[in-house]
């Protein structure tokens, strides 16, 4: 006997069940919703709690289908493909444009999702998908067009586009009263902010330091990050000095946020825009493409723009953690 529409469990729910079944993984399915693993391990368990069972075995680090689980999980996974499909027909026959992008936290909160704004206003046929992570992400097999990652240019695939050079500077908010660190005792009377990320040494202040010959300086205190966006927020909150991107921190040096404490060191690495193939090029900003032209098309507004050719390996550059 087939139950009623009012008592089926919520679309959200089963989604997510269908997600963690398809990988046999919390972690792995909340990637893929981008959503957080403790949202998806809540939507299990409202799931089971609405059922009245249990729908997954939870080991140490791994997880099996109960019976039911198994059941419920094939009937589900076919109903959600074919769902899949169909949205998929209608939105190429409306003309919908999806474009998911996938690149670090720091990149999406502080120099990506600044300049969205304007482009969708632009492109309101294109729906636009952001995913923050610094995982290997191999972009085929993971329906991702578009990944921002750092690395030198050697270690990408072919048919890369350079966005910026990274360029390190000191930046404080005007509440501090400091224009430039002249010397230790500027450094000693002020709070750090630290990102604390193994990947990234010239981020941390060790190293600024001593290319400034002040190994030995102890500052008032140390406050440590392990997002590089939150660190910058709490600069920008007056509660110390950072070691800003120049790129990311552009906007909020032209707006008087922040301001430079010294020159910028040197270059040191390339992130690059990474385009899923569909089997054929388009040329960016044409209105017959997948909104993937498009969107890197309109880069041209950051002053670094270009066309590059799609490519169909996994993303395996060193990876970034900001």
């Amino acid at each position: 006997m087939s139950a009623p529409l009012v008592r089926l469990p919520s679309l959200d729910l089963v989604r997510g069940f269908v997600a963690v079944g398809r990988r046999m993984s919390i972690t792995l399915a909340a990637r893929d919703l981008c959503l957080t693993q403790s949202a998806v391990s809540r939507q299990i368990h409202t799931l089971e709690e609405s059922l009245g069972m249990k729908l997954l075995v939870r080991g140490h680090r791994s997880i099996a289908f109960t019976p039911e689980g198994e059941r419920l999980f094939r009937s589900a996974d076919s109903a959600l493909q074919q769902l899949q499909d169909v949205v998929g027909a209608l939105r190429g026959t409306t003309g919908q444009r999806v474009v998911t992008i996938t690149s670090t936290t720091g990149v999406t909160g502080l120099w990506l999702m600044p300049r969205l704004g304007a482009f969708l206003q632009a492109h309101p046929d294109i729906e636009v998908r952001l995913a923050a992570s610094t995982r290997v992400v191999d972009l085929h097999a993971e329906g991702v067009d578009l990944a921002i990652r750092y690395g030198s240019r050697d270690a990408m695939p072919d048919g890369t586009e350079h966005l910026f050079d990274e360029t390190v500077v000191p930046v404080a908010h005007p509440s501090l009263g400091l224009t430039a660190l002249d010397g230790t005792a500027a450094v000693e009377k002020q709070m750090l902010l630290e990102f604390d990320g193994p990947y990234r040494p010239w981020l941390q202040w060790q190293a600024w330091l001593s290319s400034q010959g002040w190994e030995r300086v102890q500052p008032k205190g140390m406050l440590r990050f392990n997002q590089y966006d939150q660190m910058i927020h709490a600069a920008v909150a007056g509660q110390g000095i950072a070691l800003g991107r120049r790129a990311l921190v552009s906007q909020m040096l032209g707006d008087g946020r922040l301001i430079a404490l010294d020159p910028a060191s040197g270059a040191v690495e390339r992130p690059c825009l990474l385009a899923h193939p569909r089997g054929r090029e388009a040329g960016a900003g044409s209105h017959d493409d997948d909104g993937v032209g498009t969107f890197r098309g309109a880069w041209h507004v950051t002053g670094r723009a270009g066309q590059a050719a799609r490519t169909g390996g996994a993303m395996r550059p060193k990876e970034s953690r900001g």
